[in-house]
């Protein structure tokens, strides 16, 4: 999947909205698998249109890929996200919106998930409100199949109610931590994207 992540012409924005979610759900989720590291080393970094606005940001994210190991990178994300107690950063929209975990936010996010036929499925270890889930959720809803599910109007809806009003301040934590150096990279990533997913939904209003 990174491999071809902004770099062929052939690849229309819908797909690569979806690759992109879906590389965030697999990267912050857990510790980043080798074999998606090693995929994100090779991974091309030109953009089909020279001088597109995450082609930079994108060719930061394979630096750092290439620049950290494995156990560098995993080291980091249990300094950051994981670990026994308080995480140094939080991946959790109810910490942001209410400042409590597992607070109204997951009850309202449970009722939207349900509107849209899907649930959390009983072999995740974290709540529906992770951003990893989130970016699922929006991975689906731009290519899943049923297109009475799978829309542009949904994917709006989702992404203004469950992670435009808190992804910001999470990825400018992740971003100005003195820990982060892969995912403070990662982050900046992020911000970029959401903020080109932002301005688009904005256009549809």
């Amino acid at each position: 999947m990174t491999s071809n992540l902004l770099s062929s012409s052939a690849l229309d924005e819908e797909t690569a909205r979806a690759e992109i979610y879906g590389l965030f759900a697999q990267l912050f989720y857990q510790v980043p698998t080798p074999e998606l590291l090693a995929q994100m080393r090779v991974a091309v970094t030109d953009a089909p249109v020279a001088g597109g606005f995450l082609e930079e940001p994108w060719r930061q994210v394979v630096a750092a890929a290439r620049q950290s190991s494995d156990e560098e990178i995993a080291n980091e994300y249990n300094n950051l996200f994981g670990g026994v107690g308080k995480p140094e950063v939080y991946l959790y929209a109810s910490h942001y919106v209410s400042g409590f975990l597992n607070d109204k936010p997951v009850a309202r996010l449970r009722e939207d998930l349900a509107a849209l036929g899907l649930e959390r499925d009983d072999s995740m270890s974290e709540t529906e409100d992770h951003f990893a889930c989130l970016c699922e959720v929006m991975r689906y809803l731009i290519a899943g199949d049923d297109v009475s599910v799978s829309n542009l109007t949904h994917q709006q809806t989702f992404f203004a109610a469950h992670i435009q009003p808190w992804a910001q301040e999470m990825t400018e934590a992740i971003a100005k931590h003195p820990k982060a150096k892969f995912f403070g990279v990662l982050a900046e990533f992020t911000q970029a994207f959401l903020g080109i997913e932002a301005q688009g939904f904005d256009l549809l209003t």
